[in-house]
Parts: structure tokens; sequence; C-alpha cells
């Protein structure tokens, strides 16, 4: 692949190492399809550039991304062309609208995506989301709709010549998030563009440059222009980075928290409200959520969990006659939080099922000592259910004192419960916690007709079971039980029941 020496953007010069070093990043897989593109773009007389992320990994770490995308002169119709030649193993539009045509080359596991989108403009017509776009563009038009100068880089396909009109690099080296232009143009063309920043900040550890923050605190208001879904993807990929703690500050600074994420806008509202500590210190709430969500494992679920964690407790807040703060109930308070939060955010049922559970069981562990019994651990295990491993990590990450003997005394609880379950695993699996009879074993041996009778004797078989009082595989011993269950229930009118013989059969609740 031929390399250009150097070339000159309105700083200076960029040296032959620093053009060799980013392409030398492509894998070859990249490399030989880069090659072939470049050349089949260049013999139909059209301009190819790589453009986007794989342009800022690799001059700034690295990383390597998996796909390809490309900026080109080429409008629509011939870019599909241009691909269909180069023989993709198949080519498809993914955005019409804006010029974007994706191609697949080979099988997995050597699949690689590619996109290719024209040069453009766009007009953003006021209060729209939808732009009028112009296909009539160069590459420096092109590079100046994009977000933010680090985004705004290209590297011509086949010489390796960087265009950086925007000195996207000088910020790439100094850790700087700056707007393309105008920053109150760029985010009020897409508003979705201040979430990004955020979600920068949060990835990569970046600084927001000075007029670029202040621009994202003005057009905050505008966030409400965006489809909830897209907004719930942006704040996922924000929690879930290196630098969670800094997106998340970006957010409450901006006052994009309060349009992004309104419900906990009074745990922000309550960093000068306290929750109680030894000897009347107390820590500020929203910085110790931060810190939780910092410390938890990088996974969606545990992220979000720990964002809501102690959402309720604003509202749980109460202060006893000798002073001393309390917020109790504020699991439940915070669960039914996270559960308006991510219903409007139109969250999946997994995820919602998740954070919920996660966020009322998070107090639990905490609570652990010796004295527990096997019981008590299986009926908190399966009230976490699927949840189980992230409760226990989520309940590590919830110790931000800066006391290094509470610490390790909360991580140790932590891990004698782990242990604990672990154990009782081995010794019995939870899936094996049910009743031993299940409804038809129940009406078949006693010849009586469904109803809540059934319930009632399986949740009393499962107690015994999850009490370790009745074996889960022990059919005898449970109808036993269940016999002098409904015999005391008969005996006591409540409910009546009627045998099949009787031509009302049933049970009367």
């Amino acid at each position: 692949m031929a390399l250009a020496p150097t070339w000159t953007n309105a700083r200076g010069t960029w040296t032959r190492e620093l053009i060799e070093s980013l392409l030398n990043r492509l894998t070859p897989r990249q490399q030989l399809v880069n090659g072939v593109l470049a050349e089949h773009f260049s013999r139909a007389g059209a301009e190819l550039y790589l453009v986007g992320g794989i342009v800022r990994v690799a001059l700034m770490s690295a990383d390597t991304l998996t796909d390809l995308d490309y900026a080109t002169s080429a409008t629509p119709a011939e870019s599909r062309e241009i691909l269909e030649h180069a023989s993709a193993t198949s080519v498809y539009l993914v955005g019409e609208r804006f010029g974007t045509v994706a191609a697949v080359f080979g099988e997995e596991p050597d699949r690689l995506n590619v996109e290719v989108t024209s040069y453009r403009r766009e007009v953003y017509p006021d209060q729209t989301r939808f732009p009028e776009v112009a296909f009539d563009a160069t590459l420096t038009d092109d590079l100046g709709r994009r977000d933010f100068t680090m985004n705004a880089i290209a590297v011509e396909s086949r010489s390796g010549v960087i265009v950086d009109p925007w000195n996207g690099e000088a910020d790439i080296a100094q850790a700087l998030i700056r707007a393309v232009g105008n920053p109150d143009d760029r985010f009020r063309e897409d508003p979705l563009r201040l979430l990004r920043a955020a979600r920068f900040v949060s990835q990569l550890g970046f600084r927001l440059d000075w007029p670029t923050e202040h621009a994202m605190s003005r057009q905050a208001a505008s966030l409400a222009r965006i489809s909830q879904e897209r907004v719930l993807a942006e704040l996922t990929r924000l929690l879930i980075g290196q630098f969670a703690s800094h997106g998340l500050e970006t957010l409450r600074q901006t006052g994009l928290l309060r349009v992004a994420l309104p419900e906990l806008e009074p745990l922000a509202a309550e960093n000068g409200r306290t929750s109680p500590r030894p000897f009347g210190r107390e820590k500020a709430l929203w910085d110790h959520t931060v810190r939780v969500v910092a410390q938890a494992p990088a996974r969606p679920s545990v992220r979000w969990a720990a964002l809501f964690h102690d959402a309720g407790k604003p509202s749980a807040r109460s202060v006893d006659q000798n002073g001393e703060v309390h917020f109790f109930g504020h699991e439940r308070a915070g669960a039914d939080i996270a559960a308006r939060g991510l219903a409007r955010l139109n969250a999946d049922k997994v995820l919602r099922t998740a954070v919920v559970t996660l966020v009322a069981l998070h107090g639990r562990p905490a609570a652990y000592d010796e004295s527990w019994t096997d019981s008590a651990v299986r009926r908190l295990a399966l009230e976490a259910g699927v949840v189980w491993d992230d409760l226990l990590d989520l309940a590590a990450a919830d110790v931000t004192s800066g006391r290094e003997r509470k610490r390790i005394e909360a991580a140790q609880r932590v891990y004698a419960l782990r242990q604990h379950f672990y154990r009782l695993q081995k010794e019995t699996e939870l899936a094996n916690l049910n009743s031993p009879l299940d409804g038809n074993d129940l009406m078949r041996y006693f010849d009586l007709s469904p109803g809540p009778w059934i319930k009632r004797v399986k949740e009393h078989l499962r107690e015994l079971v999850i009490d370790g009082e009745l074996k889960f595989d022990d059919r005898d011993r449970a109808l036993t039980i269940a016999g002098a269950l409904l015999a005391e229930e008969i005996a006591s009118q409540v409910p009546a029941v009627d045998r099949h013989d009787n031509a009302d059969a049933r049970i009367i609740p």
C-alpha cells in the first residue's frame, strides 16, 4: 500500500511515521479489503476515504476495530454498483436517505462489515430531527457536518494521505472533545450529540472544551426531541464506559441529567443532603451513586442498578428525635423509580426486570453474617433468581466508605455470602427447590378439582424444601404432608372440599 511521506493541515505537517502507524493498524484482512475497495473506487473515478471511529481509534490506541467506514464522492447508486463489482458477499442499503450503502466481505470467522456513505450536506429545518440531505458536497463539506473534531478526520484509502481540516488529531493528543465549528449549531442539528459528547467522556476519559460544554448546557432542553430508544442506547453506552463517573458528572453539570433521567434529579439535587455515617459524618448521595457505578462491573444491568440503587432515598429520608437520618424503605421506593424510568425509556423487559430486582434487593447482602441459616440464603438467592451474581457484585460495589476497615469488612461479608451459596448449590441445586408434587399429582391422588388449594399446598411444600425439612424428590413424604394439610383445612371448613362423587364437586374458596 503506497504511503504519502507527509501532508499538511491547518496546524502543520504530519510525519510519515504517523501515517504509517495509522495504516499499519489495519488488520491483514482489513488491509486486503481496503486495497480492493480503493482500487475499484479509483477505477470508477470516485474518491474513497476511511472516516469515523476507525481513524480515531487508530490515532489514539492499540485497539482494532472490525468494521470499515468510508466516505466517498460516488453517489449511493454508484457505490452499490462498485461494491458489487468488488465481489462483496452481500450489498444492501442501510440508510438510503443518508446515502449509506453497506457490504459484507467473507463469511465467519473472517466476515468484515463495510459501510460507504456518499459525501453529503445536511440542512436541519427548525425543530425537526429529519434533515434535508444533498449529495453534492465535497469531502471538506462532509467532514464539516460531523459532530466532533476527533471524528472529522479522513484517510485516503490508497495513498494514506490524512485530511484533518478541524485539527482533530491535535484534540485527540490533548484528550479534548471539541465540536466541529459552532457547537450550538452542531447540537441543534442533532441533539443526540449532547449525549454522545457525555458518552465519549465516559468511554475515552477525554474532557470537553469550554465552548462545547457551555453549548451543551444551553442546548440541553433540545434532547427532549430525541426518541427514548436512542437516549437509552447512548445512556447505556455511557454507563458501561471505563470513565463512567466522568460521564455522569457531565450529565449533571450540563443539565442533561434532568432531561434524560428526570427520575434521578432529586438524587442529584440531594447532593448536599446526606446518608448516615458514624460520628455525625455523612456522605453525599449523588457522589456515592457515581462511585458505586464506577466500582460496579461494566455490565448494563449492574450499572443501571447501581445508578438507581439509592434513587429512593430522597423520598424516604426521615430524621428521628435524636437527629439521626434514616431511609426506611428506600430500596422498594428506588425499585419503583427504576421501573418508571426504564419504562419511559422503552427498555426491554429483561433489562427492566433485572434492574428492578437488583435495586429492590441491593441492601440485603450487606446484612449477611454467620447467623444466617441455609434457608435464609436460599430464599435470597431464589428472590434474586438469574441476577444473583449481579446482586452480589452490586453489593460489593456499594461500599464507598473512606475507612479501609469498613471496606474490608463489607467485602468479606459479600465473599462469605457467596461462599455460603456455593456450598448450598453443591449440596442441593436451587433449580430443585420446588414442591415435589405438581398440581396434577395433587388432583389425581386426592381426587379433587382444580382450585386455589393447589397453590396453597404447593407453596407449603416448597417452603419445607427451602427450609431443608423436606427433600425435593421425597414424593411419598410430600403426599403425607399434603394430606395432613388438606385434612386440617377440611376440618376447619376453610376452604370446604367436595369430592368428585358430588355433582357440584369443586373447591369452595
